[in-house]
């Protein structure tokens, strides 16, 4: 099957402040060592790889204290133009929000608010065509996602996160197309399995190894899919369903439970 790829605008930060100082996920161990140069420049080559793609990158200038606001897919969800900016669950990331508010607030976006219930952003919310997949289990508010679909007009399907490991519906699930997703299967509920089994019957499985190395923590334009090179069973299969999969090395930022989609915001006008 021909693939074809769409040009995406996307919002970035930089690492500038990146550092394990505190766990709210399994994959945080302040005791071992980070490198913030070694980070800046793995994150400075998807930033041009993005550009290569033919993409658009904007950036939130990123601020001291936050170290985890390199993560920019969690700070808001952007559809037809209107904003819903995250509110974290930990205290750690909560000013995240404000940075985010006025980003948005600055640069010609009229429709922009905080959300009410807990919810981070696309790290619980991938837009898949004409709906939203929507995840909730330990990050994310189950209440939330009314809220969602009230303000931006969109049905939102809900789906259950059960592995700590996978905290955010990113980490296990990623959209390749508007028909299209990969996933960890046992990262989910037996009833959101089942669903994602009936509306995606073609959808790429991933093995455990791929799921560890944050593979489905992806990024794709329909065309090019842009994940951590070490999921090369993940790569295989998206070379025999059509896809380019381009594996980049964002070793350092998975110290904190991130990797090319966390980094990686869509802006939809």
């Amino acid at each position: 099957m021909r693939r074809a790829a769409t040009a995406r605008h996307y919002l970035m930060v930089r690492p500038t402040y990146f550092d394990v100082e505190y766990s709210i996920n399994p994959w945080m161990d302040p005791q071992k060592p980070t490198f913030t140069e070694l980070a800046v420049a793995q994150w400075e080559w998807l930033r041009d790889l993005f550009g290569e793609l033919g993409h658009t990158v904007e950036s939130v200038e990123p601020r001291a204290g936050l170290p985890d606001m390199v993560f920019s897919a969690n700070g808001a969800t952007v559809l037809n133009g209107k904003v819903l900016v995250a509110r974290f669950r930990h205290t750690h990331r909560s000013q995240e929000s404000d940075a985010y508010l006025e980003w948005f607030r600055q640069n010609g976006y009229r429709d922009v608010r905080q959300a009410q219930w807990i919810n981070e952003g696309e790290g619980d919310y991938l837009v898949a065509g004409r709906h939203v997949l929507a995840g909730s289990g330990f990050r994310t508010n189950v209440r939330a996602h009314d809220e969602f679909e009230e303000y931006f007009g969109v049905p939102v399907i809900g789906l259950t996160l059960i592995d700590p490991r996978y905290y955010h519906l990113d980490t296990a699930l990623a959209v390749l197309g508007d028909e299209s997703i990969m996933y960890y299967p046992e990262a989910f509920t037996a009833e959101s399995r089942e669903l994602l089994e009936e509306l995606y019957p073609d959808a790429i499985l991933a093995c455990d190894g791929d799921a560890e190395a944050f593979g489905l923590n992806a990024v794709s334009d329909g065309e090019h899919v842009v994940l951590p090179q070490a999921a090369t069973g993940l790569m295989a299969q998206l070379r025999e369903h059509g896809f380019d999969p381009i594996g980049v090395d964002l070793s350092e930022l998975l110290k904190a439970g991130g990797s090319v989609k966390c980094c990686t915001l869509e802006l939809r006008a």
